[in-house]
């Protein structure tokens, strides 16, 4: 009981820590993102809410490897902790999204400031093209420079359509690297996901978020593998990653539809992911199991 409790406290922590961590990255890189669009709306309210959702898939992955590597480290028994992991992270996936649910049917407004209109002297280059605002506004005139073109100065600026031509996007530049980007691409697929089959109904939300994080947690042998704490929690996050990749494969059309067409008709489209999922997690409980009855019996 002692060990249950420990094991609850730390992940409790671990979550909401990662969480909130999560959330201010991803508002932040929403905002910023919003930023490079002129002229500037407030959608500060919808970025938070969108922090909100995106948040939630990477405090489960994180929360439930930490616990298990925690786990690993305390000796804790192998049952005991992927039932504590599995019911926790159940509980709280559960509460914090329909917590997310009731802050988005909330109105309330985060925006004080107005919108960002374009001043006079304003800069903005993109490609090679540099434009030049002459008053305040987004559609007065301009001077624009194009690559080896002399300067153009453009009263109306008017496109195909008598269309005001858009202005390009504020000149910040992304250089983070393409790994680091993949696990934020998949992040914001698993939240997407997440948030469709809350919407499809609780039961389908508890489903398959349920079945994810048992073939999380199946994963404890990972945390147990060698006698370096370290090493087996590198292990693990690369399986993690693995399991993150095998989400976004599995949500997709085509594979959604290729496994629909070998499992026939008898079995809905949302329980298709769902399904596998138990499935690799047994397997993995079966192996955990045989492993450890092999080890004790050569003893």
């Amino acid at each position: 009981m002692k060990n249950l409790a420990r094991l609850a406290l730390f992940f409790s922590i671990c979550f909401t820590v990662v969480f909130l961590a999560s959330v201010l990255l991803r508002f932040l890189g929403l905002w910023i993102d919003t930023a490079r669009i002129m002229p500037l709306e407030p959608e500060q309210s919808a970025n938070f809410i969108a922090a909100l959702k995106r948040a939630l898939p990477a405090a489960l992955y994180f929360s439930i490897l930490l616990t298990l590597s925690y786990a690993g480290r305390r000796k804790m028994a192998v049952s005991l902790s992927i039932l504590g992991v599995f019911v926790l992270s159940t509980v709280f996936v559960l509460g914090f999204s329909l917590g997310i649910r009731q802050i988005q049917g909330v109105n309330f407004v985060l925006d004080a400031s107005p919108a960002v209109r374009g001043r006079p002297g304003l800069i903005l280059s993109r490609g090679g093209t540099v434009m030049v605002l002459l008053k305040e506004g987004n559609q007065g005139p301009r001077v624009t420079a194009f690559p080896g073109q002399p300067l153009l100065y453009q009263e109306v600026p008017r496109g195909p359509n008598n269309s005001v031509l858009a202005l390009p996007s504020l000149p910040f530049r992304d250089e983070t690297p393409w790994f680091i980007q993949s696990i934020f691409i998949d992040l914001t697929l698993s939240a997407r996901e997440l948030d469709s089959r809350l919407e499809e109904g609780l039961p389908f939300f508890c489903v398959y978020a349920g079945a994810l994080i048992f073939f999380l947690a199946s994963l404890r042998f990972l945390l147990d593998l060698s006698n370096w704490p370290l090493t087996n929690l590198f292990l693990g996050a690369l399986a993690f990653r693995g399991i993150l990749a095998l989400e976004t494969f599995l949500n997709s059309k085509e594979t959604a539809a290729l496994l629909g067409s070998f499992l026939g008709k008898g079995l809905p489209a949302l329980f298709i992911t769902p399904l596998v999922f138990c499935v690799l997690g047994a397997l993995v409980i079966l192996y955990t199991l045989l492993a450890c009855l092999a080890r004790r019996g050569g003893e």
